[in-house]
């Protein structure tokens, strides 16, 4: 068997009991039941994706795939594709967003080149997992074979894994590639049957008339390469990118793992769930970590029937949204360890 499927056989279902215990724990502290309302929710969340209710303040990575795009060919970005590898070298110098929310959560950022188009100079502080340099333009046929995105999913596993035996306890997930929104555009109307229209954004923050040409271009992907959501990897290699399927790569190893993936914005919630169309039982390792200002981040949101931790209007990308995140998953913990309980505090619980 295949990396792929000896992956999707471990993948788990989630813990009850666990999550049940941990509710139960945090009604025995010093306050009214449920009142830290969602802090609970997500700790017992938490519980029910590692299978325990006896949970440690997470060692913390994020993995930023990077890759190109083919439809950036047909000018639905602002920026240039060039500006692609240029991140990827801002990122290793630890001069990003993502490199400044990381370093205040305490969390590792992990860069891979999945299939940049220009060439990028050897260097430790990024991974090369080059599938090619970028991929087609899906508005001509598939953006890529599904020989090479099971590639970029076992990638993906591969690297979950390797962050998981290092101890790992928590990832987020962000990316990084000119046209990915248009991508995760034309991912999002396969998977969810919503129109172009509803489900493209302003990307890098392009006019009224570019955007317009935007969601002609996700008509046309969709058109060239007519799919059915349901068959969830020859969706994801017809119309998605390297980087998006790498990151799908990671929900899936990270579920079988048992680790919490922080999903970030639109293109990644794209790969997660393309990840849960592939592994339905990956689902319950997904934390939507915020709601993006992209308008089809809603779409995968509800077909994940997931409820975003923040609302920021944010909409860079490269996984700032889960890198933010991750203090609300530190402060679930920390409630659970450190709260007292009423016994222990000498404290009346409330009356019968």
């Amino acid at each position: 068997m295949s990396l792929l499927d000896d992956t999707l056989e471990d993948i788990p279902a989630p813990d009850l009991a666990a999550a049940a215990e941990a509710q139960r724990r945090l009604d025995g502290k010093t306050k009214p039941p449920g009142s830290l309302g969602r802090l609970e929710e997500l700790a017992c969340t938490l519980a029910s994706i590692r299978g325990s209710a006896d949970l440690e303040l997470p060692k913390k990575a994020l993995v930023v795939m990077a890759g190109d795009h083919g439809v950036a060919d047909e000018g639905v970005s602002a920026f240039p594709q060039e500006v692609t590898a240029q991140m990827v070298l801002n990122f290793a110098r630890g001069g990003a967003g993502i490199n400044v929310l990381a370093r205040r959560v305490g969390a590792r950022v992990v860069v891979v080149d999945m299939g940049v188009k220009g060439a990028l100079p050897p260097m430790p502080e990024v991974r090369s997992v080059r599938i090619g340099p970028g991929t087609r333009n899906a508005t001509l046929g598939p953006a890529m074979t599904e020989e090479e995105v099971v590639r970029a999913l076992e990638a993906g596993i591969a690297l979950a894994g390797e962050l998981a035996d290092q101890g790992v306890g928590l990832l987020g997930i962000g990316e990084m590639g000119i046209a990915n929104t248009t991508s995760a555009s034309a991912l999002a109307a396969a998977y969810t049957g919503a129109s172009p229209a509803e489900v493209t954004g302003r990307g890098t923050g392009i006019d009224d008339a570019r955007h317009a040409h935007k969601v002609q271009v996700v008509t046309r992907m969709l058109q060239a390469n007519p799919v059915d959501g349901w068959d969830p990897v020859r969706t994801l290699a017809t119309l998605g990118g390297f980087e998006i399927a790498g990151l799908a790569g990671v929900v899936l190893g990270a579920a079988a793992r048992r680790v919490p993936v922080l999903a970030d914005g639109f293109i990644a919630t794209a790969a997660a769930l393309a990840a849960v169309r592939i592994s339905p039982r990956a689902r319950h390792a997904v934390i939507a970590s915020h709601q993006s200002v992209e308008r089809g981040h809603r779409h995968l949101l509800r077909a994940l029937e997931a409820r975003p931790l923040l609302d920021l209007d944010l909409r860079l990308g490269e996984g700032t949204g889960a890198a933010l995140a991750m203090g609300l998953v530190d402060a679930s913990i920390a409630v659970l360890l450190e709260m007292a309980t009423f016994e222990a505090a000498g404290v009346s619980g409330a009356s019968a």
